[in-house]
């Protein structure tokens, strides 16, 4: 529902940002990134991960792209910054809205980046490419269906969406509904990872998108959350200044290995997936 969206979204993204730039890389992406070579930075990923979204969306200066899931901004920046499109991005995280707001105004894109506090059930109107980052695992397994639905009835009759989404191995999916772990009780209340099987029932069942490509880049998460971890470790003394306690700081030392084991064992994926409208070409 929206007010129990709006407290699990709370409970995670508004413990601090300070906590989150000590731990992210400059363009505050909390997504995977890829990881072109070993030496890649942790920078360098995310910005890969913008420029493969952008690129499958095959991005236009004349286009409106409107992105649910603004996290800290980034991906919006990265778009109007290269791509030259208008962007519309919403997030319901107070302390995201704050800071990306700051950063879009840091970057003089305010004339370009519209960004909205609504859930995306308010969102209206109709775009030409639409983009959402890791945000349907926070929709919850009943409003699947709406989700998507929302998001193919926000694109013109030719448009696309990129949906990057964690994904659980299809055989393992119905049992996990089942059962509430350790990320869910403790890091991300009401979080939801669904498998690729079940994002393509939803997509059929309740819009008229088709999936047009689809690639996993699972592995790449193991890679980007032992960075994560390795850069909040390394600020660790910052991190206690802020006033974080040692319960918190071994939670969360927890949090981060505990999905790095999944990604790496892979029982956890990343899709990036490329849905498109009947008249998209």
């Amino acid at each position: 529902s929206k007010a129990g969206s709006a407290r699990n979204i709370a409970a995670h993204y508004d413990i601090g940002n300070d906590l989150y730039v000590l731990m992210l890389d400059e363009t505050m992406a909390y997504s995977c990134g890829i990881f072109d070579t070993p030496e890649t930075t942790l920078q360098q990923a995310s910005i890969a991960k913008f420029e493969a979204a952008c690129r499958k969306l095959d991005l236009q200066p004349e286009d409106h792209l409107v992105e649910i899931g603004t996290g800290w901004g980034g991906l919006a920046i990265y778009a109007a910054q290269h791509y030259g499109c208008r962007v519309t991005t919403t997030t319901i995280s107070t302390q995201q809205y704050m800071l990306a707001k700051a950063k879009v105004e840091a970057a003089g894109l305010s004339d370009r980046i519209t960004l909205l506090q609504q859930d995306y059930r308010e969102l209206t109107g109709q775009y030409d490419k639409l983009v959402s980052i890791e945000m349907i695992e926070a929709v919850g397994p009943q409003f699947l269906d709406t989700y998507l639905s929302k998001c193919a009835s926000l694109l013109k009759p030719n448009g696309a969406m990129l949906l990057q989404a964690i994904t659980i191995q299809d055989q393992l999916y119905d049992q996990a509904l089942k059962s509430v772990d350790y990320i869910q009780r403790f890091i991300f209340p009401g979080s939801f990872i669904p498998s690729v099987q079940a994002i393509s029932q939803s997509l059929n069942q309740a819009t008229d998108l088709k999936i047009f490509n689809l690639e996993d880049i699972g592995p790449h998460y193991a890679t980007t959350l032992r960075c994560w971890r390795e850069r909040f470790f390394a600020n660790l003394s910052k991190v206690k200044a802020l006033g974080y306690s040692d319960s918190f700081i071994r939670m969360w030392e927890y949090y981060l290995c505990y999905c790095e084991g999944g990604f790496t064992e892979r029982q956890l994926g990343v899709v990036q997936m490329l849905l498109t409208k009947p008249r998209c070409r």
